[in-house]
């Protein structure tokens, strides 16, 4: 068994702030929401998350599809650091708020600060037994490889043995996932992603880390997608 040491998997993604408050539809209905759904932050919706925190009673979580993985990762584990995350957030109370969050997790959260953007977050808004998602991505979106070029960042992604990424990443910094991918690739270690929603298939075929790929994760509508599609993303 391969020895849990620090910085064993690597992840990078999109870091958000989830702000967890239950509210009522009257809420959802004034900023064009719906129950049970997700939707990307658009600019009339911005101001909303200003008025959650004034509002409600707000649960900070440290969220995004890549993170999350890399938090309950690191809850089977035995001690913390075992996991770590590379994304971009805010210099900025939500950033520092977001760090506070994963490293209490145990998750060895290496962000790169963007002082021109905010912290990305995530509204996930309870009504009953319904949420509806509204996420700003924000600074969330400006990863650069320049990140992992950092002496630091560069020997934790050398000295891993795993690395997963989900598939929301594809949009934002593909050089940084071809780096990890040919790295693994060249030193016989496992290189993961999630394709995580339908739209992620476009961004896949037209990056050459799939040819890395030794786990390829995904959902019952993506299989359905991938067998449509297997000889114009795979092939």
């Amino acid at each position: 068994m391969t020895a849990l040491k620090e910085s064993l998997l690597f992840t990078m993604g999109n870091p958000l702030l989830d702000l967890q408050a239950h509210v009522d539809k009257a809420f959802l209905e004034k900023w064009e929401l719906k129950q049970d759904d997700a939707i990307l932050c658009g600019d009339k919706h911005v101001p909303m998350f200003k008025e959650i925190v004034e509002k409600f009673k707000v649960e900070y979580v440290a969220g995004g599809s890549t993170q999350n993985t890399a938090r309950v990762c690191q809850w089977m584990l035995p001690k913390p650091k075992i996991t770590t995350y590379m994304g971009c957030v805010g210099n900025d109370d939500f950033g520092l708020t977001l760090f506070n969050k994963a490293t209490q997790d145990g998750v060895n959260a290496v962000y790169q600060k963007n002082s021109q953007f905010k912290t990305g977050t995530c509204a996930v808004l309870l009504v009953e037994n319904n949420r509806s998602l509204c996420a700003h991505l924000a600074a969330a979106e400006k990863f650069t490889i320049d990140h992992l070029e950092v002496p630091a960042n560069a020997e934790l992604l050398k000295n891993a043995k795993f690395y997963y990424i989900a598939g929301f990443f594809l949009t934002v910094c593909p050089a940084a996932i071809m780096l990890a991918a040919k790295h693994a690739a060249e030193n016989n270690k496992i290189f993961s992603m999630n394709l995580s929603a339908p739209f992620c298939l476009n961004f896949l075929r037209n990056l050459k880390c799939r040819r890395f790929l030794i786990w390829m994760l995904f959902s019952e509508t993506m299989k359905k997608l991938l067998r449509l599609q297997k000889s114009k993303i795979l092939g």
